[in-house]
C-alpha cells in the first residue's frame, strides 16, 4: 500500500487528539501550567487572542526567534492556517512563493511596518528583501478579506502585515554568527542605544551579511542587510522611524518542466560549464552561437537592492482624539538576468517599425551572425505615499476616518550586455557595457514607464455594546489609480520583419476606481467564547503589464497603436463565520469561509523568458473551512496545530489564444483553480523546560493542479523541520550566551511547486523544487 494512503487519516488523527486532550486539561483546570514567559503565553508563539470580525492569525517574536535566521517573512506563516508557503532553498535567501485560501501573493495586499512593498506594477512580492527576522516582532495575516485602512490596490485576498521590534530601552549590542549547509554563512550584529533625552528617546542599527551556495547547480547568494529605527515618546504622542536596506545578488535556480524533471532528475539546474563557447569571428560567414542547453548559470542572476523609509507620528490632539501621519518612501533597483541569442541583424528600425536595423556586435567587420548576450529584466522603482487617519473615541465606540495617497514610478527595461570570454556577464547590475543600437541608442527588449496615482479615502466605526459582549464594524473604502503606462519603441517584435507594437511609441492611460465596503459583527456567548461574521468586498486594480504588447491587448491598426481587450479589474467578496475559544490553557479558533471572484486574473510568468502574461478566468468560486489552536506551556510542553479545507472552482470555460494566434474553448467549468491545496494540515510541538528547549514543525500540504485544465497535478507532500537551543549563563561581559540549532526538511521530502499557475500543460509548467534537508547553527551573545 502507497505509504500516502495513510498520511491523512494520521494526521487527522494527530490532531485530533491534540485538541482533545487540549480541551480535556481546560476543562480540568490542570493546576501544572508553567508560564515561561510573556512571548510563550500561547502555544509556541503562532496564535494570539483576537476579538475582531475577521479571520485573522498571527505570528509572534516568540516563534520567529526560533526558526533560522536567513528565513524569509513567508517562511515565518506558513503554519498558520490557509498559508501554503514554499522557499527556493531552505535558508529562505533566493525567494519563494505564497498562496492564501488559494490567492496568489500577487493577490495579497503585504506590508512592512506599514508600508506597502508589492510591485507597483504587477503587485508581485519577494520575501527575502525585506527585514532581518532578529528584527521582526510580529506577523499577521487577514486570510481573504483586506483590511478598509490598508494601503492596498492590489489585495483582492486579503492582507499580511509585518513589524519591526522597536528599539529596546536598555543599550545593549547584540552579536550572531550562523554556519550551515551549503557553506551558509551569516553575520550579525546590532546595537541598541537605550533611553536617551531625558528617557524619550531610543534607537537601534543592524547590520547582517549573508552568503551561501545553491543546494543544486553551481553558484549561490549574497545579502548585505541594514535595519534601522528611532523612536520618541512625548506627552501627546509618539515618532516612530525606520529605514530597512537590503542589497543581494545571486544566481537563480533551474527551474525543469515535468518532462525535464522525469528525464535529468530531481538535480536538474543551469549548465556549469560555457560551451561551446563563443566562436572565433570571422567576416562574410553567418556565424550563430548557441550557448550552453541549459543555459549558463552565470548568465541567470538575480541582482536587487531596495530601500523601505517610515515615518510614523501618532499626535494626540484632545482627550478622546488622535491623528496619525504616516509618510513613507519605497525605492527598488534591479530584476533579473538571462541567456539570450541576439541577431546583429534584428535592432530596432523605429522609422519601420520592425526589428530590421544592423549592427556589428563581435567585430568581424559583418551583419551576420548571431551571439550569446546578458538579456534582463531590470526595474527600478520610486516609490512615495502618505496615510493620515484621524481617530475619535465616543465612550466604548471608535471612529476613524482617513486618506491614503501614493505615486509610483516604474520603469521597466530589458538591456543586454556583452559576455566576457568565459561566458561570465560584464555586468550582472545591467549599468555598463550594454549592448547599443546603429543609432547608439541602448537596445531594449522592453522599454516601460508607468506612473501609478493612487488615492483612497476610508472610514471605519467599531461600536461596543451589551458591556461589549457585542462589537461591530463597519469600513468603507474607495481605491482608485490611475495608471499612464508608456511603451517607449523597443525590440519586443522580436528578430521579424513585421510590425508589432512593442516597436510604436504609445500611451495608454487608465483609471480604475471602486468602492468597497465590509461590515462584522463578533458576540461573547460566555466570556471566554466568541461567534464572529464578516463579509468584505474586495479589489485589485489590472496590472500594468497588461497594457505591454506580449500579452495581446493592444494591435496595430493602420499605424496606430490601439486597445483591442480592455482588462478588467478584479473582485472577490469575502465571508467568514466563526467561532473562538479562549481559555487558560486552550485558545481555539476556526471559521467557515466563502469567496466568490468576478474576473480572477491568472498572471503567468515564465522565468525563462522573463516574460508575464495576465489571463482572465472569469468567475471563480471558493469555500471551505480553517481551524487552529494552541495551548499555553503545561510542564514545558506547548502545542499549536492549523487544519484548512480548501475548494477553488472555476465557473466557466476559458476562451484562449494559443501560441499559433487561433482562438480556443478550453473546458475549464468545475475545474480547481491551479496552485490551491485542497487541504493542508500543520502542527508545531515544543517542550521548554527552561534553559534549552526543542520545537518539531510539521507541515501537510495537500494535491493541487498547475493548470487552469488541470492536466497537470502537484502530489501532496509532507515536510518536517526541528529546531533546538539552549542559554548559558552568563559569562562576565558576555550576556545570554545562547546556542541555536536549525534542521530544515529533516526527512529529506522531494516535492515540486509550480512557479505560476498556466492555461495547460502545453505552456509549459515550470517548478521550483523543495530543497533537501540542511542544518545551520547560530550562536548568539549580548554585550
Amino acid at each position: 500500500m502507497d505509504k500516502k494512503a495513510y498520511l491523512r487519516p494520521l494526521t487527522l488523527a494527530v490532531l485530533a487528539a491534540l485538541a482533545s486532550q487540549a480541551a480535556l486539561a481546560e476543562e480540568t483546570q490542570l493546576q501544572t501550567v508553567t508560564i515561561t514567559g510573556a512571548g510563550d503565553k500561547l502555544g509556541v508563539g503562532l496564535l494570539q487572542q483576537q476579538e475582531g470580525a475577521r479571520a485573522r492569525s498571527d505570528v509572534s517574536k516568540a516563534a520567529l526567534e526560533k526558526q533560522s535566521p536567513t528565513s524569509n517573512i513567508y517562511q515565518g506563516i506558513n503554519m498558520l492556517p490557509g498559508v501554503n508557503a514554499s522557499s527556493q532553498d531552505n535558508t529562505g535567501m533566493f525567494g519563494g512563493a505564497l498562496t492564501i485560501r488559494g490567492f496568489n501573493s500577487d493577490q495579497i495586499g503585504v506590508t512592512i511596518n506599514g508600508v506597502p512593498v508589492n510591485d507597483s506594477g504587477s503587485y508581485n512580492v519577494y520575501p527575502q528583501e525585506f527585514v532581518d527576522l532578529e528584527n521582526l516582532c510580529q506577523g499577521s495575516v487577514t486570510q481573504g478579506s483586506s483590511d478598509t485602512d490598508a494601503p492596498h490596490m492590489g489585495a483582492s485576498g486579503g492582507n499580511m502585515s509585518f513589524v519591526t521590534c522597536d528599539p529596546e530601552k536598555e543599550r545593549r549590542v547584540r552579536f550572531a554568527q550562523s554556519l550551515g549547509s551549503n557553506k551558509l554563512q551569516r553575520t550579525y550584529i546590532r546595537g541598541d542605544t537605550g533611553l536617551f533625552a531625558d528617557g524619550k528617546a531610543r534607537a537601534f542599527a543592524s547590520y547582517s551579511h549573508s552568503e551561501t551556495d545553491k543546494w543544486k547547480g553551481a553558484g549561490g547568494m549574497k545579502r548585505d542587510h541594514v535595519d534601522t529605527g528611532i523612536r520618541y515618546d512625548f506627552s501627546g504622542g509618539y515618532i516612530n522611524a525606520s529605514v530597512l536596506y537590503n542589497r543581494q545578488i545571486g544566481n537563480a535556480f533551474g527551474t525543469p518542466t515535468l518532462q525535464q524533471l522525469q528525464q535529468t532528475g530531481y538535480g536538474y539546474d543551469y549548465s556549469t560549464q560555457f560551451l561551446p563557447g563563443h566562436l572565433t569571428p570571422k567576416n562574410g560567414a553567418a556565424q550563430k552561437e548557441t550557448g550552453p542547453t541549459p543555459a549558463y548559470y552565470q548568465l541567470q542572476q538575480n541582482p536587487f537592492e531596495n530601500v523601505i523609509a517610515k515615518v510614523d507620528a501618532v499626535l494626540k490632539l484632545g482627550p478622546d482624539t488622535r491623528v496619525k501621519i504616516q509618510p513613507y518612501f519605497w525605492y527598488g533597483y534591479g530584476g533579473a538576468t538571462s541567456q539570450q541569442t541576439q541577431s546583429e541583424s534584428a535592432f530596432l528600425n523605429k522609422s519601420a517599425h520592425t526589428d530590421t536595423a544592423a549592427r556589428d556586435l563581435n567585430g568581424d567587420g559583418d551583419t551576420l551572425d548571431t551571439i550569446v548576450v546578458n538579456g534582463s529584466s531590470i526595474t527600478r522603482t520610486r516609490r512615495p505615499g502618505i496615510t493620515v487617519t484621524m481617530e475619535q473615541s465616543l465612550g466604548n465606540h471608535l471612529l476613524q476616518a482617513g486618506v491614503w495617497y501614493e505615486r509610483a514610478q516604474h520603469v521597466q527595461t530589458g538591456p543586454e550586455s556583452l559576455t566576457n570570454a568565459d561566458g561570465s556577464p560584464q555586468d550582472p547590475w545591467m549599468r555598463s557595457g550594454l549592448v547599443t543600437r546603429p543609432d547608439g541608442s541602448q537596445y531594449q527588449f522592453r522599454d516601460w514607464e508607468t506612473v501609478s496615482t493612487a488615492t483612497q479615502l476610508f472610514a471605519i466605526g467599531t461600536f461596543n455594546f451589551l458591556d461589549d459582549r457585542l462589537g461591530i464594524n463597519a469600513g468603507l473604502r474607495t481605491p482608485q489609480i490611475k495608471r499612464e503606462f508608456t511603451n517607449h519603441a523597443n525590440e519586443g517584435c522580436g528578430a521579424s520583419s513585421k510590425t508589432c507594437a512593442a516597436a510604436y511609441d504609445y500611451t495608454i492611460s487608465k483609471t480604475y476606481r471602486e468602492t468597497l465596503p465590509s461590515f462584522g459583527m463578533r458576540y461573547y456567548l460566555t466570556p471566554k467564547q466568541q461567534v464572529f461574521f464578516n463579509i468584505t468586498k474586495n479589489y485589485r486594480a489590472v496590472p500594468n503589464y497588461a497594457y505591454s504588447s506580449s500579452n495581446g491587448n493592444v494591435q496595430v491598426v493602420n499605424g496606430q497603436v490601439v486597445l483591442n481587450n480592455d482588462v478588467v479589474p478584479e473582485t472577490s467578496v469575502n465571508t467568514d463565520l466563526g467561532y473562538r475559544w479562549q481559555g487558560d490553557i486552550l485558545t481555539l479558533s476556526g471559521s467557515l469561509f466563502n469567496v466568490d471572484f468576478s474576473n480572477r486574473q491568472a498572471n503567468s510568468y515564465d522565468p525563462v523568458t522573463l516574460k508575464s502574461v495576465n489571463i482572465n478566468a472569469g468567475g471563480v468560486h471558493t469555500w471551505g473551512g480553517e481551524i487552529e489552536l494552541g495551548t499555553v506551556p503545561v510542564k514545558g510542553w506547548s502545542a499549536y496545530a492549523s487544519f484548512t479545507s480548501n475548494h477553488s472552482e472555476i465557473q466557466n470555460n476559458l476562451n484562449w489564444k494559443d501560441a499559433s494566434g487561433n482562438n480556443t474553448l478550453l473546458q475549464t467549468q468545475g475545474n480547481d483553480f491551479p496552485m490551491t491545496p485542497r487541504w493542508m494540515a500543520a502542527l508545531s510541538l515544543q517542550y521548554s523546560p527552561g534553559a534549552w528547549y526543542i520545537r518539531t514543525d510539521v507541515k501537510h500540504t495537500g494535491k493541487q493542479f498547475a493548470t487552469l485544465v488541470n492536466d497537470e497535478a502537484v502530489p501532496e507532500y509532507t515536510t518536517v523541520d526541528l529546531d533546538a537551543g539552549y542559554r548559558f549563563g552568563n559569562m562576565g561581559m558576555l550576556k545570554n550566551p545562547t546556542l541555536k540549532l536549525n534542521l530544515s526538511n529533516m526527512f529529506n521530502t522531494s516535492y515540486r511547486i509550480p512557479t505560476s499557475s498556466k492555461v495547460n500543460a502545453a505552456d509549459t509548467v515550470r517548478y521550483n523544487l523543495g530543497a533537501p534537508r540542511s542544518v545551520a547553527v547560530t550562536m548568539q551573545v549580548d554585550l
